[in-house]
């Protein structure tokens, strides 16, 4: 992989004519008087050369998409075929299609959300009148797509693939499916290849200029951001934390993120800010896009205070003026932390990037780091189990027990290995034997350890934060800023105590919200229960997750219910209050009440706790309590698939023979509920039995 100052002098086309295009997009930019930096100059000039590998490594706001833009003018006025760029986020792709058609390119894109237009799109390929293609990188999965690639790629001037970390194993973001793209495209042997981001170590602009080729260009700057002014501030409980950004969000300036590790989290502090008077949107995975469109307007032109989002609202979102960036909770790498503080700052002369660390964090960085990462013996296991015929996700979870976030990920690492592929919705084996690396995927689970550490480090306050983020992303030239928390000893407003109205103002509400819980749907393959569930109709919960009005209750509640710690062996007082109000709320859309309460039988001491529960509820709402549910042997497995899940439940969960069962609605109540399947077993016998309607009262619903 070469640097530019090993780029030899080029006979055509010449630094000038990449100047002048540079110039020209640049002014259709940003006006007429911009002018481009030389380092800029420099990659459309790399780029320019015959069938180049270049990789611009370089912080948010340096111009990286100006670079493409500009190569893709000059090529196209020399009458070559188009750009296609690969984009990873929706956002993103909407961002850069505004900008190339600024840039005076006429842009298209193909992607899930548009396939009526995809024809259109074709034909405009055909008649020459696209400039630039953008697509996802799913878009290889789609026979549809998958079928023009060839084709495409024969003509194509120019292949970018944006936010480039994306295809290696040990970027922060890894995606298979991109990576998968990446190597089809790379098999052009005419057109020139342009990688860009600005997350990227030296171990990962390493793995990319390796992908690309050994002659590779590879152009990296400095990451330090004068603009942006970045903040610990450490040591606030849940509640301080809800409390401290309605405060902030009274002097942060202009409009920001604030950025939370989970969907569950952005809806409720969406809900608590607009609670408070502030103009609030959410934004998650689970937004759908024509809602995504609308957040991502208002937040643009300065509709909103704040968007609470989770890293869906993420790279290449094109905000020059964003204000400030909050993050409730840290994610797990210094580079995940660094890609999306720099949202802000960019066109403006100040903004503020601030952390507030949680206690939280580590359980949730574990289980994200660990998900994605295959091991040899539940890939031999999903492997046989596609060993003679394809089958569905569905069925592939309930023959092999793995569950289904972890399958996903793991189906989609084989695919990028040859070993399987997808028809339709039919996994398949393609008869190419899987190796597993097993020395790689444990040194990437050693690499993103190492990684925690460091934003552990930096939750801290070990030194500068900007210098620490340079240091940590490999930057060449680290240094203080002279404007973080750390170099001033200064903390934004409100500092370390947020204003006492405001946390009685977060508690109350907190603990005000109620959680539903959906019940399960169908029966998995391979129990005895075979079609459409007839089991509990609804449920409700106090608290979900790590419920920041809950905190120390909930920590009591695991020591009730798991003999944690040296606490007491009771529910929580507070809890049992909440439940009563809660079913309060409830009641109101209740067809029918119930005639009696049942506690949800589960191993010991967890059954002790739902018979308190049970007969507390049973007492506060002058209802008969019939405790006619048992458990026998041992606790359910943890963390595999539904059909193992049910099968030990559909034993170990007894009805007292001969029992008579009141007609109408039981109350179902437990401590705690997690995958839903001992209550849908339990409501299950309930209704078999004749009971007419189960409703599930739960405490505390874990994700």
């Amino acid at each position: 992989m070469k640097t530019p100052s090993h780029l030899q002098a080029p006979t055509s086309p010449t630094r000038d004519f990449a100047e002048q295009h540079m110039h020209t997009i640049l002014a259709r930019l940003a006006g007429p008087g911009a002018v481009p930096r030389a380092d800029q100059v420099d990659a459309v000039h790399a780029v320019l050369q015959p069938a180049s590998r270049v990789l611009v490594v370089q912080a948010t706001g340096w111009g990286k998409s100006a670079v493409y833009w500009a190569a893709t003018h000059a090529i196209r006025s020399g009458g070559a075929g188009p750009t296609l760029l690969v984009s990873p986020l929706l956002a993103l792709m909407r961002d850069q299609v505004s900008a190339a058609e600024r840039a005076g390119l006429k842009a298209a894109t193909v992607n899930s959300t548009n396939f009526d237009d995809w024809d259109d799109v074709f034909q405009r390929l055909d008649a020459d009148a696209i400039d630039v293609l953008l697509v996802s990188p799913e878009r290889l999965g789609n026979p549809r797509f998958a079928a023009r690639l060839g084709a495409l790629l024969s003509r194509v001037g120019l292949i970018v693939i944006d936010e480039a970390h994306c295809i290696s194993d040990w970027g922060f973001d890894f995606r298979p499916d991109y990576q998968r793209l990446a190597r089809a495209l790379l098999s052009t042997p005419t057109a020139s290849v342009l990688a860009t981001t600005a997350t990227a170590n030296e171990r990962v602009t390493l793995d990319i200029g390796k992908q690309l080729g050994q002659s590779t260009v590879t152009f990296r700057g400095t990451l330090a951001r004068t603009s942006l002014t970045l903040s610990v501030v450490p040591d606030l409980s849940p509640l301080q934390r809800y409390a401290w950004i309605a405060d902030a969000l009274t002097q942060l300036p202009g409009s920001g993120i604030v950025y939370v590790l989970t969907v569950a989290e952005a809806e409720r502090l969406t809900a608590f800010l607009c609670s408070c008077g502030h103009s609030v949107d959410a934004y998650t995975g689970q937004t759908d896009a024509d809602t995504r469109l609308k957040v991502e307007y208002r937040l643009r032109h300065n509709q909103v205070k704040a968007v609470v989002a989770t890293s869906a609202l993420g790279m290449g979102y094109d905000k020059p003026d964003l204000g400030f960036c909050v993050h409730v909770g840290s994610p797990s790498t210094p580079v995940a932390y660094y890609q999306q503080v720099g949202r802000a700052g960019r066109a403006v002369a100040h903004a503020e990037g601030v952390l507030l660390p949680s206690d939280a964090d580590e359980r949730i960085w574990e289980y994200f780091a660990t998900a994605s990462i295959p091991d040899a013996a539940t890939a031999a296991k999903v492997l046989q189990s596609l060993r003679n015929e394809g089958r569905s996700l569905l069925e592939i979870e309930a023959d092999t027990g793995v569950r289904r976030g972890r399958l996903e990920a793991l189906l989609k690492i084989l695919a990028v290995e040859g070993v399987v592929d997808k028809d339709g919705p039919a996994w398949r084996a393609t008869g190419r034997t899987y190796v597993h690396d097993t020395a790689k995927w444990a040194a990437l689970a050693q690499v993103r350890q190492q990684e925690a550490g460091i934003m552990r480090q930096y939750a801290h306050g070990q030194g500068c934060l900007m210098a620490y983020l340079q240091t940590a992303l490999d930057d060449p030239s680290p240094a203080p800023c002279g404007r973080c928390s750390v170099c001033t000893g200064h903390l934004p407003f409100p500092g370390l105590a947020p204003s006492t109205d405001k946390l009685m103002a977060a508690r109350d509400f907190l603990r005000g919200m109620d959680v539903d819980i959906e019940p399960r749907k169908r029966w998995p393959g391979g129990v005895s229960r075979k079609g459409t569930i007839s089991g509990f109709d609804a449920g409700r919960a106090v608290a979900f997750a790590d419920d920041p009005g809950w905190v120390t209750e909930l920590q009591a509640l695991r020591w009730a219910t798991r003999g944690e710690g040296a606490g007491s062996a009771e529910v929580p007082p507070e809890l049992l209050a909440g439940a009563v109000r809660s079913l309060g709320r409830w009641a109101k859309s209740w067809p029918a009440r119930p005639v009696c309460v049942m506690p949800l039988p589960a191993p010991a001491p967890s059954m002790a706790a739902n018979q308190q529960l049970a007969a507390y509820i049973a007492q506060k709402g002058r209802l008969p309590l019939h405790d006619v549910l048992s458990w026998r042997g041992g606790p359910a497995p943890d963390d595999t698939a539904s059909t193992p899940v049910v099968a030990h439940l559909e034993s170990a969960i007894c009805l007292a023979p001969h029992t008579a069962l009141p007609a109408g609605p039981v109350l179902l109540v437990a401590t705690e509920v997690r995958t839903r399947w001992a209550a849908t077993v339990a409501a299950a016998l309930l209704r078999e039995k004749g009971v007419s309607q189960v409703l599930l009262l739960a405490l505390h619903l874990q994700p």
